[in-house]
């Protein structure tokens, strides 16, 4: 890494930092969201459907502006976060986590919910008539089953969330060593005079993080189907 300059190696080690928040930060409520979407049925699932892949299809400027008035200092969410627990997400690197966390929210989900699909219902009610609660029949059935797609899912959610610049950019800016994630960094090495250098390593960086997270997601995928005979 000695090819790259001290500012270009720090947008890269919080671009990591800040996708792996993110996965962490969305990866339970995925869970809850595509359990729910794959195993009930519900007056308003369509809209929930809807809603949960909103952030694919709005501009992400547009996300990180919603994100901007619900978690601001001055936003309903912000604001009782500030008053009561004195944390602040604007301008700050775990606002960048959770800007990127609603981009990739999507993705996570929908990996979830086709592998929850590709589970055989009657592999649980088996496990339940033996005296298997919910939750042991979740961690010994269906969490075993569904785990080729979790972690094709976390993978794809990581390597999106390396990419992720209008949502992060508009809610907490651009701030050196503390915002700057590697998009914003190869953005702002465009807009400066002599930059281009710097611009092409960072492009060049984030197209081989890219195509290694998508190769490695499906490596993964195929190992974990080969390890549990599927």
């Amino acid at each position: 890494m000695d090819w790259l300059h001290h500012d270009e190696r720090v947008a890269l080690w919080l671009s990591v930092q800040i996708s792996l928040r993110s996965v962490l930060l969305c990866l339970p409520p995925a869970l809850a969201v595509a359990w729910l979407l794959a195993r009930r049925r519900f007056r308003g699932r369509v809209l929930v459907d809807a809603l949960v892949h909103l952030p694919m299809v709005l501009p992400p400027v547009a996300v990180g502006y919603l994100l901007l008035i619900t978690f601001g200092t001055q936003g309903p969410v912000g604001g009782w976060l500030q008053r009561v627990f004195g944390v602040t997400l604007i301008f700050t690197r775990n606002g960048a986590a959770l800007a990127t966390a609603v981009m990739t929210f999507p993705v996570v989900v929908r990996a979830l919910r086709l592998s929850l699909e590709n589970v055989d219902p009657g592999l649980e009610d088996a496990a339940r008539m033996l005296g298997a609660g919910p939750l042991d029949r979740f961690w010994s059935v269906t969490l075993p089953l569904m785990l080729p797609g979790l972690l094709a899912g976390m993978i794809m959610a990581f390597s999106a969330g390396l990419g992720e610049f209008g949502a992060v950019i508009t809610f907490v800016s651009n701030i050196p060593g503390e915002t700057r994630t590697l998009p914003l960094a190869l953005y702002t090495a465009l807009q400066s005079p002599g930059g281009e250098a710097s611009a092409a390593r960072l492009a060049a960086i984030s197209i081989a993080l890219g195509l290694a997270g998508l190769l490695l997601a499906e490596w993964f995928a195929r190992r974990v189907r080969r390890m549990l005979g599927r």
